[in-house]
């Protein structure tokens, strides 16, 4: 249970912290600004933070299972494309992206799933 439990647990927190942090404080200006001028509030109930942390435990069992087929580099191309990719595409289709962000959130988004890898890597292998 430990080998499968606790690397996906850490890196769940990791992504949520990672998340928080780029989301609600570096980039809450651009979130609020681009909501503001659609004629919207930015969701930040805690429902949306409950939701964020059952995306980040799927994106932690997804990696969690591309590591097992795969190196940690096409893990992260693979979850990065199929976790922060196509939610982008998504949400801006919806016109709720703003695309100001992405200078940003890419380096960070993939930065943030490699760290995960390698979370979950070193404490499932340990």
């Amino acid at each position: 249970m430990r080998r499968y439990a606790l690397p996906i647990i850490a890196a769940t927190v990791w992504i949520s912290v990672s998340e928080f942090v780029r989301n609600q404080v570096l980039l809450i200006h651009f979130w609020t600004d681009h909501y503001s001028s659609l004629g919207l509030e930015f969701p930040s109930e805690p429902i949306n933070g409950a939701i964020w942390g059952l995306w980040s435990l799927l994106l932690a069992v997804l990696i969690y299972v591309l590591l097992t087929q795969f190196s940690i580099k096409h893990t992260v191309v693979i979850t990065w494309g199929a976790a922060f990719l196509l939610m982008w595409v998504v949400i801006g289709n919806m016109s709720v992206l703003p695309l100001g962000i992405l200078w940003f959130a890419v380096p960070l988004s993939l930065l943030e799933v490699y760290i995960a890898a390698v979370i979950i890597r070193k404490l499932r292998y340990s």
